[in-house]
């Protein structure tokens, strides 16, 4: 699994014009969910990004973890986009989305997030705080089968 982890100060998910969710101060989650992947690396991913020291203390040093500040998650498949060859990247390594639904709603349960539509074609508005922006990956457990 894959989280693009962005500290904001705002963001919001638009789906066909509707206002889907937002939120105040706190993190935007593009999650992006691998073949292979299962509910170990979702709760394993889902503990790492809440524990992110991205948020600055009382020293303006980013020491903080997520705390009680909010959380908006949007399915991002094209994480897994592959680009070493040509110029169409290839996603055949993101998982199927009967596989990805599920943990993506697991993994935004465990972080209490707000969501997107998974699946949807979304409109994502955000105001990124810093800019602060953080790839974070949870590797399979056991590599996909060839």
């Amino acid at each position: 699994m894959k989280a693009l982890v962005q500290r904001v100060s705002q963001a919001a998910v638009d789906v066909e014009g509707d206002r889907v969710a937002q939120i105040g101060p706190g993190m935007l989650v593009l999650l992006g969910v691998g073949e292979g992947d299962g509910e170990v690396e979702a709760d394993k991913l889902a503990e790492k990004v809440a524990k992110l020291r991205i948020f600055d203390d009382a020293e303006g040093r980013m020491n903080e973890p997520l705390g009680e500040r909010e959380v908006l998650c949007v399915s991002q498949f094209t994480l897994y986009g592959d680009t070493r060859r040509g110029n169409r990247p290839s996603y055949v390594s993101a998982a199927r989305p009967e596989d990805a639904e599920p943990l993506y709603d697991r993994f935004c349960e465990r972080l209490g997030a707000k969501k997107g539509v998974f699946g949807a074609c979304m409109g994502v508005a955000l105001i990124n705080d810093g800019p602060v922006t953080v790839m974070v990956e949870m590797p399979p457990a056991s590599p996909p089968s060839a």
